[in-house]
Order: C-alpha cells, then structure tokens, then sequence
C-alpha cells in the first residue's frame, strides 16, 4: 500500500515537472524570438555597439541550448546524461570567456576549468559502450 502510494506521488511528480518543463520551453521560445528580433534590428538599423550586438547574439544561443536541453530530456525518455551538461559547461565557459575577455588571469582560471570539463568528459564511459555492457547482461 505504502509503495504503491509512493509510485503514485513519483508519477506525479514526474507529470507536474513535465507540464513545467512544456511551459518554460514555450517562454524560452518567445525570448528567443525576441532576442532574435533585438539582433535584427541592430543589424538593419545599423547600430553602431557591436559589443551589445554581440553580447545579444550569446543570449539568442544562450537561450537556443536551454531550449535543446528541455527537448533533450524529453527524447531521452525523462532522463538527463551527464554527457549533455558537461557538453553545455564547456561551450557556456568559452562564451563568458569571449565576452569577458579583459581579466587574463580570470580567463586563465576559466581555461583551467574548460580542460577539467574535457578531461571529466573524456573519462565518461561512451554510450554505446554502455549499450554493449546492457545487451550482454540481458542475454546472460
């Protein structure tokens, strides 16, 4: 009784953060669009801040990997792979560091985090390694 109160909370749960995640696309969608139309517009009206215009087009992607991580929790069957984050911390470090790039010694710090990132990201095991280990399971 207790469990299946307990699997009952868990799908619940599962069912809310889902509706949320849905919701939060939808929102990041409309700021990506509008992210998009702010950078147009500086492009055509030639505004002359091409460090604003820059920094806009990081938000755009910025937004653009918040919305591919949602979608890909979603195509991975409610589940989120360490790959994927550590993927996202790389690419979201070098940008901080290209629109920051007036402390050296900040930029040396970051550097040192991009390689552990690289090195953490190295020593996962690969996906389809993890496949192989899961078929030879099931037919054992």
């Amino acid at each position: 009784m207790v469990e299946s109160a307990g699997k009952s909370l868990i799908k619940l749960y599962q069912i809310v953060l889902n509706i949320a995640l849905i919701i939060l696309s939808f929102i990041l969608t409309y700021f990506l669009f509008r992210e998009l139309y702010y950078i147009l517009s500086d492009i055509l009206l030639e505004n002359g801040d091409v460090h604003g215009t820059f920094s806009k087009i990081l938000v755009f992607f910025l937004y653009f990997g918040f919305i591919s991580m949602i979608l890909t929790y979603f195509k991975e069957s409610h589940h989120f792979p360490l790959r994927y984050l550590l993927y996202i911390g790389i690419t979201a470090t070098i940008r901080f560091i290209i629109v920051n790039n007036g402390n050296s010694f900040q930029n040396l710090w970051l550097s040192l985090v991009i390689l552990m990132l690289t090195i953490s990201y190295i020593l996962l095991p690969s996906p389809e390694g993890q496949k192989i280990k899961r078929f030879r399971r099931e037919i054992s």
